[in-house]
């Protein structure tokens, strides 16, 4: 499936909108963040015909993945 570019450029709109709509308070949104920034990551991608890129994960000092804490975003 294919997109124009005045769709992709939407869709990389309509993400950035909800992106700084997000106010992270639990895990639950740490990781509708997360969700969101990828898609952002590969939708731009896309447009730049560049390979899909995975956004980068917050990691803690042990190794494990964890999402910032109390972040808000307006």
């Amino acid at each position: 499936m294919s997109l124009s570019k005045v769709s992709l450029e939407t869709l990389i709109d309509l993400v950035e909108i909800r992106l700084g709509c997000v106010e992270v308070y639990d895990r639950e949104d740490a990781r509708e963040l997360s969700a969101l920034e990828q898609c952002r990551t590969e939708l731009e991608g896309i447009r730049d015909g560049d390979e899909p890129k995975k956004a980068s994960t917050f990691t803690a000092a042990n190794g494990r993945q964890s999402p910032p804490s109390r972040v808000a975003r307006h």
